[in-house]
């Protein structure tokens, strides 16, 4: 591997994006954020380019996503099951046997 990113200039600036941005991720260090998409702007990676584009719009939420030790994980595995079940139906079923369902699971 060390040998691939000597030679490609490319392939060394993204591993570094990545491990900046698992750093931010696992050490919750959202105020680096600005910064890290600076950085990436400033490298000929087009894909790190659409990831920061698309950061943009909600910069603020991602930040805080970051940063804060809450999040949604809870919330998202209900309404996961919740879809399962639906799937599971086959849409056969109305809207009380739904309600059973999760009530009961």
């Amino acid at each position: 591997m060390k040998n691939v990113r000597a030679n490609c200039p490319e392939i060394n600036a993204l591993t570094g994006h990545v491990r900046s941005f698992a750093t931010m991720l696992t050490e919750r260090q959202g105020e680096r954020l600005p910064d890290w998409l600076a950085a990436v702007r400033q490298d000929d990676l087009p894909s790190l380019h659409t990831l920061a584009a698309g950061i943009d719009p909600d910069r603020d939420a991602v930040i805080a996503g970051l940063a804060l030790p809450w999040n949604s994980g809870v919330v998202e595995g209900h309404v996961n099951r919740i879809k399962m079940l639906t799937r599971q139906m086959f849409g056969r079923a109305g809207f009380q046997l739904l309600r059973r369902r999760v009530l009961l699971s």
